[in-house]
């Protein structure tokens, strides 16, 4: 895999991530590093994690990713030397008491200390606000709604906490996820203004039941040089095929295990609906669901790197092996006439 930067950053990543979020719930420790071994054994050089992690989210797990990675750079010394390392400060509470009500300037600042402790770095290569600090629809929700707008720090006091933070050596790089094309561009129009960190990527949901990305955010990011790191590429699992014939339960897919993940935009019956006609078209091109969805975000010019999320040895591998297809205009032309019909179900 030829590497690609990231925005104006200078960071050098591969365009395949892999995303940590289930290390501490459905990984133990012990399968994390040697899942974390063989992604570095097979090129890949970018890790993401965040403060809030594993999922779904608990007090008594919540911060368990960053803790398994941390352990991991201990027993493996140069790994971390290895590899560009993404994590993220949790944006306003969301149902979550543990974490801090709003991401004030002190709040970002400790939630890095925390977070360099815990991974047990000096400094992390990207750092991002998992969520919008303001009120805007994320997680599902399509309608934004002003009568909601409650005071909260603004962008540019979330701006001066990551420049001291960049400016103390403990961040190289800033960014952004879940966020709308406004978010976007008020923070790099602001960061230019101000003379202030730019932020290079935006981690925003991108697999073949969500293109919302499409939607104005692409623009947006290209005229602004704002990197694309696509997350969910195989749709909360409803894209490999595995919930086709049983619905959301019945099997080991986090689906079926959480039901807070069923009330979630991914448990909505029409992304199964859509899911299975994406699944069933790349069955009729010789292909397995999961390649076709991840070459899918893989080969596709918007994307900068997939964030993959792994459960198994064996889930690593098919997810790595899938860079190799590459999909035919027929299939490309296909894809869209279904987007065209059920449009972004899982947004």
């Amino acid at each position: 895999m030829n590497h690609v930067t990231l925005g104006q950053s200078g960071l050098s990543v591969t365009p395949v991530c892999l995303g940590t979020m289930t290390f501490g719930e459905q990984v133990n420790e012990a399968d994390a590093h040697a899942i974390l071994d063989r992604s570095l054994a097979r090129g890949v050089n970018f890790l993401d994690a965040a403060e809030m992690y594993s999922v779904p989210a608990k007090a008594e797990t919540c911060g368990a990713t960053e803790t398994i990675i941390g352990h991991w750079f201990a027993k493996n010394p140069g790994a971390r030397q290895k590899v560009v390392l993404a994590t993220k400060v949790a944006g306003p509470a969301r149902g979550m008491p543990w974490l801090r009500p709003e991401v004030s300037k002190a709040g970002i600042i400790e939630a890095c200390e925390g977070s360099l402790k815990r991974l047990q770095t000096d400094v992390i290569d990207l750092y991002q606000i998992h969520w919008p600090a303001r009120n805007t629809p994320v997680f599902g929700a399509i309608y934004f709604d002003a009568a909601k707008d409650k005071p909260m720090p603004s962008i540019e006091v979330q701006l001066e906490a990551l420049a001291e933070l960049v400016k103390a050596g403990k961040v190289r790089a800033i960014g952004l996820s879940n966020e709308s094309p406004y978010g976007v561009h008020e923070f790099v129009r602001l960061a230019e203004q101000m003379g202030l960190p730019r932020v290079a990527t935006v981690q925003n949901p991108y697999c073949l039941i969500n293109r919302s990305y499409e939607n104005g955010l692409d623009e947006t990011c290209h005229r602004l040089g704002v990197s694309l790191l696509a997350y969910s590429p195989l749709g909360f699992g409803l894209l490999t095929g595995k919930y086709d014939e049983t619905g959301l339960a019945g099997t080991h897919g986090r689906m079926a295990l959480y039901d807070s993940m069923k009330a979630q935009r991914w448990g909505r019956p029409e992304a199964l609906a859509a899911a299975k006609r994406y699944n069933a078209l790349a069955r009729e091109h010789g292909l397995t669901p999961a390649q076709l969805a991840l070459a899918f975000c893989y080969r596709n010019p918007k994307v900068a790197s997939t964030i993959i999320g792994v459960t198994s040895m064996a889930q690593l591998e098919q997810c790595l092996d899938a860079w190799e297809t590459v999909l035919s205009p027929e299939v490309l032309k296909a894809v869209d006439a279904i987007r065209w019909e059920a449009r972004d179900p899982a947004q």
